[in-house]
């Protein structure tokens, strides 16, 4: 995500307690933003025909229907708060793709919680994906560099994921346990990148578009890390 907004103070002009009022806020909606997906994923575990319809989207066609969805969502919520410097418009865009990213969640927190019994495996991997997500984003404060050379590496990983994602659901075979480790290094990449533009590409107002960008990718990153804890039983 780049803004494209003009007119702007870049962060990297700003005076230092501009941008540290800058990082607070980004990792506070970042933090709002996980808050609200537990939420909404609590409210819609709850209802059981929520999950068994959501379970039944998870099969061939279906599913990439669920993942079109998704990611005509995601465009336009990234495109929103990119194009917008209203705040309110923004929030909302925000808002539903932490809905979008709930209810695609359904259906790999349903199986975790059925076959474990248990909530535990996944605090557990919530935890570690927490862990991932600061180590990593420390590199980018401590080192100062910029990643956003790694945009077109993530571009072509992800356009060869999503292939191997389609033919997996067309033809039914299962993408197995190095797939996941894989898309955990794409992920992390892709936070590399997201923490990279808070220094070097945003505006000191931009922290809704920050903020959006560094949760889509830490939900990234659970997901497959859960799948990797999901594979261990």
């Amino acid at each position: 995500m780049e803004n494209t907004f003009e007119n702007k103070t870049m962060l990297i002009n700003a005076t230092d307690l501009d941008r540290v009022e800058f990082y607070k806020k980004t990792y506070a909606h970042v933090a709002g933003g996980v808050l609200l997906f537990v939420l909404f994923e609590y409210l819609l575990l709850q209802s059981d025909a929520i999950v068994t319809f959501m379970m039944s989207m998870t099969q061939g066609w279906r599913w990439l229907i669920m993942l079109g969805g998704f990611m005509l969502i995601t465009n336009y919520a990234e495109s929103t708060v990119l194009k917008t410097a209203d705040k309110n418009i923004q929030y909302m865009a925000y808002a539903l793709y932490v809905f979008a990213q709930a209810i695609i969640f359904v259906p790999l927190l349903a199986i975790a919680i059925y076959y474990t019994e248990s909530e535990d495996l996944i605090q557990q991997a919530a935890l570690v994906t927490l862990a991932l997500f600061a180590g990593i984003s420390a590199v980018v404060f401590l080192t100062k560099k910029d990643f956003s050379f790694l945009r077109t590496g993530l571009t072509i990983g992800f356009f060869i994921a999503l292939g191997l994602i389609v033919a997996g659901s067309l033809f039914g075979f299962n993408l197995g346990l190095w797939f996941s480790v894989g898309m955990c290094v794409l992920a992390g990449g892709s936070i590399l990148y997201q923490t990279s533009n808070l220094i070097h590409k945003f505006g000191t107002e931009d922290y809704i578009p920050a903020s959006l960008g560094l949760f889509a990718s830490l939900m990234l990153l659970f997901w497959y890390v859960l799948q990797i804890f999901m594979s261990r039983d």
